[in-house]
């Protein structure tokens, strides 16, 4: 069964190392929005562009599940209805999902974040405190129950489910369930 690797966690956590490792080691369809978004628009949010641009790469990922490919998707998924949803999602093509949570102190963290601007600045954007402890504030921290993949949350009361919430979450979804 091909599956689904969904990388979670804070910037300068190590998702993209990480990411690229899996991809090789498994031989997997990494997608990416950060190598995507920055040569394209100049930037990591560029006026929702980057909704648009993980919904194509999510529809593109589930249509490599479907046909039998391993894929990581490292977009981060800071929020537990992003990561129930594509666990959905890759359920609803034949595959399995893998949640890869990479926790990170916030020490490390800002060390990984400057030396990766100092040695790399055009893969990156600079990030300031401000952004840093933004993110802190919007991450909800995966339990054990969720890493474990026991447990898929029902969809949000306005959404008849994850697919309809999906849709929604990234503008330009298009996969269809089978």
């Amino acid at each position: 069964m091909a599956t689904l690797f969904l990388m979670v966690g804070l910037p300068g956590a190590g998702k993209t190392t990480e990411a690229r490792r899996l991809a090789g080691r498994h031989r997997a369809v990494r997608l990416s929005p950060d190598e995507w978004m920055i040569p394209l628009f100049d930037g990591l949010e560029a006026d929702g562009k980057r909704d648009v641009l993980e919904g194509r790469l999510l529809t593109i990922g589930l249509e490599a599940l479907r046909a039998g490919a391993d894929v990581v998707v490292d977009f981060g998924c800071w929020g537990r209805d992003e990561r129930t949803a594509i666990r959905w999602l890759a359920q609803s093509a034949g595959g399995a999902c893998r949640m890869v949570y990479l926790p990170v102190d916030s020490d490390t963290q800002r060390a990984r974040i400057a030396h990766r601007w100092a040695t790399m600045p055009h893969e990156t954007l600079p990030m300031t405190e401000d952004d840093i402890l933004d993110g802190h504030a919007h991450f909800e921290e995966p339990d054990a129950a969720e890493l474990g993949g026991r447990i898929l949350d029902a969809p949000p009361p306005a959404w008849a489910d994850w697919h309809a919430w999906a849709a929604w979450r990234w503008p330009s979804f298009a996969w269809q369930v089978p």
